[in-house]
């Protein structure tokens, strides 16, 4: 198993032993029970502790992310425990292991000794670029520091071959363990507990701070009355007069408005979360594509890792498919919310045959394209599928730009979005990964090429920004595509090369817009998602990383802003947060005291002079000493014998100012009240609000 390395042995050949060491724990890990994993963990973490190898410092100069300062080995990080994580921002692996990594710095702090530190090591041009990784670091709530290692020193210096891969040091930068890929979140956290319990046991962890500074108080305050980092958009005609709706990805909603920007719904929250219900009380969690028909409104809800619905009729929101977990099915055919899937990424409504409607689901997780099956469906070679169904109908999984006449067989690269040309029986698809735009035949599944990318399946690389035909046509990681029936042509977001551009039927590419052409005003950064309001001859554009949508004339070519969002009275502002909370109570005569502290995040003050208040909404037979008061006030409530849970809704509105800007917030508090008997006659509850 593991051993001591030899002392002359670099770090690139230790970094390469224990990667395959790790591979093995991981099998040994599977067939233990808890206590003999902890034994085979502390056993490798002692067989590496007592070594003179260390990591390299970083480099000086290097840009650095949510710190005041760059860090370096000697100054900042002797006595922790670093987690460094090699990722790119594009790759969906990277995105995935984003949330164990999270949940691990939840556990253990700077001052229990941990430190996670994620080097960005770029695949393509644009991601070397640190604004584009600040975007990034914002767009994916990154809260741990972040380097921007351009010329990938650390990379080399350490051996890394792919993405993402995290390197586990100890508090001398020692290497510990190294895991390479997604799927590592058991491993990871009982190697960050041992690493920690062992060291702290030889008196070598340090609980000294560093200087975080969290990159995400630098968006300007007003992206919470606007868009944030929109994913995509389209446009619909079929309503009356022409409306947008947009995937507000980074405030984690939906939101159906008119081209002037005054908002008609609004569809989840700020915070993210998975619940389904009202369109107040629903949520969202990085919403990409969006498709509708008629009253209905799919949303490919990304790291919720579902297929959602939005029912305009009933003003409400359901969930389709997924359990709100990552899933790591290749084949699915699982009936609705029992089918687990991975990071949808768009989605598309086909009519296959008469009555028989089926969502096509861009399914970036596992590089496929799956298909949700809304009427009892036979598919493809007479396979029978129920209605509610899903399951993966192109792709085997593998990453690669293989096309092949088998839809199984066939490779894709994170297909991101996608365009249906339903009078062709054409699914077009951005592969993210291979930087090309590819079809789908929907007659037999067939998949062929378009645009962009190589012959050869397995080079990733073959990215730029050229107009050509076919392969000699050049993109650079593109996210987006329209059909435009009309003109025949796909209209392709190319999003690290920050422009739009079309492609006819025999693989011709042309750039449109962007970086100033045709004017100085086509100007975009990462534009993500493409939609269309056919009859105007407008094409809709989710720039995404300028936080705001964009619609260009096709025939004049003249491009606007659609302005910022106007919230009618009758469309209130969307709460912040939602918090909800249980009160057990006697079910005799009972009373009910609440009052809220607040903890304000650091740059963050309430305005001074500005209302700081809570409403009540309570049941008819509950009093209240004030249906209204100030944040100091405590809350008092008195209520009659009673069974049946309650549910009381408090609503805080209040101004803070933050980075010079001062914005009104506005958080829900539900509680559930259940009567038991035996229970206290009398509570008084103190709640600690958050505020950002």
């Amino acid at each position: 198993m593991c051993g001591q390395e030899n002392k002359a042995m670099s770090v690139q050949d230790t970094v390469e032993i224990l990667t395959q060491e790790c591979i093995e724990l991981k099998r040994a890990l599977a067939a233990s029970d808890d206590r003999e994993k902890e034994k085979i963990v502390l056993k490798h973490i002692i067989s590496r502790a007592n070594t003179d190898l260390r990591v390299n410092d970083f480099q000086k100069g290097l840009e650095w992310f949510n710190v005041s300062e760059g860090l370096s080995v000697s100054k900042h990080l002797t006595g922790k425990i670093v987690i460094l994580d090699f990722f790119t921002y594009c790759c969906i692996n990277c995105m995935h292991i984003l949330p164990d990594l999270e949940a691990v710095e939840k556990k253990y702090t700077v001052e229990d000794g941990l430190v996670i530190i994620g080097v960005h090591s770029a695949k393509f041009s644009n991601e070397k670029d640190s604004s584009k990784i600040l975007s990034a670091v914002q767009r994916y709530n990154i809260q741990h520091p972040v380097v921007n290692d351009a010329k990938l020193s650390m990379w080399r210096d350490i051996g890394i071959t792919c993405w993402p891969s995290l390197v586990i040091l100890g508090p001398q930068a020692q290497p510990l363990a190294v895991l390479v890929g997604e799927g590592h979140r058991e491993e990871l956290f009982l190697y960050t507990k041992i690493a920690l319990t062992y060291f702290k046991s030889r008196n070598a962890i340090r609980s000294n701070d560093i200087p975080l500074k969290p990159a995400q108080h630098l968006l300007p305050a007003s992206t919470k009355d606007n868009l944030l980092f929109p994913g995509k958009v389209i446009g619909i005609e079929d309503m009356g007069e022409d409306k947008i709706i947009v995937s507000d990805t980074g405030n984690n909603r939906v939101i159906i408005m008119k081209l002037d920007g005054t908002v008609e719904h609004v569809i989840g929250g700020y915070s993210p979360g998975m619940r389904d219900g009202n369109f107040d009380v629903a949520r969202f969690n990085g919403p990409q594509g969006i498709c509708h028909r008629g009253q209905s409104i799919y949303v490919a809800d990304n790291d919720n890792h579902a297929i959602r619905l939005i029912d305009l009729k009933s003003k409400s929101v359901t969930t389709l498919v997924g359990t709100g977990s990552q899933g790591h099915d290749y084949q699915g055919g699982g009936i609705a919310k029992g089918q687990a899937i991975s990071s949808p990424w768009d989605v598309a409504i086909y009519d296959y045959k008469e009555n028989q409607e089926v969502l096509l689901i861009a399914m970036a997780g596992t590089h496929q394209i799956w298909a949700l099956f809304l009427q009892d469906t036979v598919w493809w070679k007479n396979k029978e599928y129920k209605a509610g169904s899903c399951a993966a109908i192109v792709g085997n999984g593998r990453e690669a730009n293989r096309n092949n006449s088998y839809p199984h067989a066939a490779s894709l690269a994170q297909p991101s979005g996608i365009a249906l040309s339903q009078d062709s029986k054409l699914l077009f698809f951005a592969d993210s990964e291979s930087s090309s735009i590819r079809k789908i035949h929907l007659v037999d599944g067939r998949v062929s090429p378009l645009a962009g990318a190589d012959k050869n399946p397995q080079d990733l690389h073959n990215f730029g920004d050229a107009d050509g035909t076919q392969y000699s046509a050049k993109f650079q990681h593109p996210l987006g595509v329209t059909w435009d029936s009309k003109r025949e042509v796909v209209y392709v977001a190319d999003t690290y090369n920050h422009k739009i551009k079309q492609i006819d039927s025999a693989g011709k590419c042309t750039t449109l817009y962007g970086s100033g052409k045709p004017t100085k005003d086509h100007v975009f950064d990462e534009p993500s998602g493409l939609g269309l309001l056919a009859k105007q001859n407008l094409l809709l554009i989710a720039d995404t990383n300028n936080h705001c949508i964009k619609a260009v004339n096709l025939d004049t070519k003249s491009i606007n802003t659609i302005p910022n969002l106007k919230y009618p009275k009758k469309v209130a502002r969307p709460f912040d947060k939602i918090l909800n909370f249980t009160i057990e109570i006697s079910n005799k005569l009972a009373d009910i005291k609440i009052l809220f502290t607040t903890r304000l995040d650091a740059g963050v003050e309430f305005t001074a002079d500005a209302p700081q208040k809570w409403s009540l909404s309570h049941p008819e037979s509950w009093t209240s000493e004030s249906p209204m008061g100030s944040l100091v006030t405590p809350i008092k409530l008195e209520l009659p014998e009673d069974n049946a849970p309650e549910e009381l809704v408090i609503t805080i509105n209040f101004v803070v100012c933050t980075g010079g800007q001062c914005v009104p917030r506005r958080l829900k508090i539900m509680y559930r009240v259940v009567r038991k008997e035996g229970a206290s006659t009398s509570i008084e509850q103190t709640n600690e609000l958050e505020i950002s």
